[in-house]
């Protein structure tokens, strides 16, 4: 008998599907429209990581939310994962003339 002490690094579609609540063939097609990027493995299996969940989420609440189509759902994702990343650079202190 073995038990497993870790969880797997990589989800299959079903596996990935049942944990986010969204039917494969939805996911398939946040793939298609390049929303989710999974981890490609031989034979054609698509293979997602545990942070892809949080993708998922983020586009049923901006679905949900904001009522956008796919195409919107894709620039609305970049424009805020730009502002994300652009948030995390440090800012380096600058003076005011006249301080």
């Amino acid at each position: 008998m073995s038990t497993a002490l870790a969880r797997p690094l990589l989800l299959d579609l079903d596996t990935f599907a049942r944990l986010t609540g969204v039917h494969p063939q939805l996911i398939r097609r946040y793939v298609a429209l390049g929303l989710l990027e999974p981890t490609r493995v031989t034979a054609g299996r698509v293979w997602f990581g545990y942070a892809d969940i949080a993708v998922v989420a983020r586009i049923q609440r901006l679905r949900a939310a904001f009522s956008l189509n796919y195409a919107a759902l894709g620039l609305v994702i970049d424009l805020l994962n730009r502002i994300a990343a652009h948030e995390n650079v440090p800012r380096g202190r600058t003076r005011l003339s006249g301080d």
